[in-house]
C-alpha cells in the first residue's frame, strides 16, 4: 500500500491531485493499492471516482503543522511506512516531524527551502536551476521530464500526424481560470476560421453555463467541463492553447503543438524553459502582458505553417514519453 498526502479545492490548483492520481493509477496497474490522506473532503469524490481510497483528517489545509497529531494516529493505525507529500503548504518543521514517523517522498517544483526528506522528485523541465544533485547527496533524487507523472494513456502515443492547416483548436485553462482567459480568447478568435474549437473548462470554472449560452450560436464551438478523457481532445486537435503546468507535459507526449501562457508565479519557469528550448511558444504572463493579442498573433503564425508545427511536435515527443508515473512507483517502492 502506498500513501499520498495532498489537498485540492477552489484555491489549490487541481494539478497536485491530477499528477498524484496518475501515479496512483500506475501503482494499481503494478499491483499496488493507494490511499490518499486529505485535510478535508474536497478531493474525496474525484479520488473515489478513480477507484482509490481516501482518509480525511478534518484539519486546516492552510496549516499543515496543526495536523501532525492527527496524521500520526493515521500512520499508527494504518502501519504506514512511506508517504508521498505533494503540497505547497509544507513547512520545514512539518517535513522534519513527519520524517520521524515515516519515510517521506516530496514532489517539488519550487525549491522553497531545504527539504528534510528521503526522496525528492522534481520532473519540471527547469529542475537544473535548483542544483539538487549538489545539495542533496544522501537522498534519492528523481529529476527531469522522464519522471513526469502522466496517466497511462500518454505512455504509448503514436507520432503526431500534422495537418496541412490547423483547423481544429483546443483551448485549456486549468482549474478556475481566475483571469478569464477562456472567455476573452473566445471573444477575439476568428471562430469561423476553424472547423472546430474545443474548450475544456476546469472543475472550478465559475462561468461554464454563461459561456455555454454565450457561444451556443457557433456550432463549431464545443464547451466541456472537467472531462475525464482529455487525451482524446489533445489527439484530435491540430493546435492547442494552454496555461503552464502539467498539461504541457501531456501535450508534449501527444505531440500537439501548443501556445502557452502563465497566470501564476509557479508556471513561469515552466513556460519560459519550454520557450528557451524552442519546444513550446510562450505568449506571456497574463497578469502583466496582453496575452490575448499575443495568442491570436501566434495562432495566425502557426495555423498556416505545417513545417513549424511538425518541428515543434517532434521536439515535444522526444522530451516526454509518458512513462514517468511508472518510474515514480518503482522509486517509491524502493524506499
Amino acid at each position: 500500500m502506498l500513501y499520498f498526502r495532498l489537498d485540492m479545492n477552489e484555491i489549490i490548483a487541481t494539478g497536485h491531485a491530477m499528477r498524484c492520481l496518475s501515479i496512483a493509477d500506475a501503482a494499481r496497474g503494478m499491483g499496488e493499492e493507494v490511499t490518499f490522506i486529505l485535510a478535508d473532503t474536497h478531493a474525496v469524490e474525484l479520488i473515489e471516482t478513480r477507484g482509490h481510497r481516501a482518509i480525511v483528517l478534518q484539519t486546516d489545509w492552510r496549516d499543515m503543522e496543526s495536523e501532525l497529531d492527527a496524521i500520526a494516529k493515521v500512520i499508527e493505525a494504518e502501519k504506514i511506512k512511506t508517504i508521498l507529500v505533494d503540497s505547497y503548504q509544507v513547512t520545514p518543521e512539518y517535513l522534519k516531524s513527519l520524517r520521524k514517523m515515516v519515510k517521506v517522498a516530496y514532489l517539488d517544483d519550487l525549491n522553497a527551502f531545504p527539504y528534510d526528506v528521503d526522496m525528492l522528485i522534481c520532473y519540471a523541465n527547469y529542475y537544473k536551476k535548483f542544483a539538487y544533485e549538489e545539495r542533496y547527496r544522501d537522498i534519492k533524487l528523481c529529476l527531469g521530464m522522464t519522471y513526469a507523472p502522466l496517466r497511462n494513456v500518454f505512455s504509448n502515443c503514436d507520432r503526431k500526424q500534422i495537418a496541412k492547416k490547423a483547423d481544429k483548436l483546443l483551448l485549456l485553462s486549468g482549474g478556475a481560470d481566475a483571469l478569464d482567459i477562456l472567455d476573452r480568447l473566445l471573444e477575439t478568435i476568428p471562430k469561423s476560421d476553424y472547423e472546430r474549437i474545443d474548450v475544456i473548462c476546469g472543475v472550478y470554472y465559475p462561468k461554464y453555463e454563461l459561456i455555454c449560452d454565450k457561444y451556443k450560436k457557433y456550432p463549431n464551438v464545443c464547451i466541456h467541463r472537467a472531462v475525464s478523457d482529455i487525451e482524446k481532445y489533445m489527439k484530435d486537435a491540430d493546435m492547442a492553447v494552454s496555461a503552464g503546468g502539467s498539461t504541457l507535459y501531456e501535450l508534449c507526449a501527444m505531440g500537439t503543438p501548443v501556445i502557452s501562457y502563465a497566470f501564476v508565479d509557479n508556471q513561469l519557469d515552466n513556460v519560459i524553459r519550454f520557450a528557451q528550448d524552442n519546444v513550446i511558444e510562450y505568449a506571456g504572463d497574463a497578469r502583466t502582458e496582453d496575452v490575448i493579442a499575443n495568442i491570436n498573433r501566434l495562432l495566425l503564425k502557426y495555423r498556416e505553417d505545417k513545417a513549424l508545427r511538425e518541428e515543434k511536435s517532434k521536439r515535444m515527443q522526444c522530451l516526454v514519453d509518458g512513462k514517468g508515473a511508472i518510474r515514480l512507483v518503482e522509486a517509491l517502492k524502493g524506499l
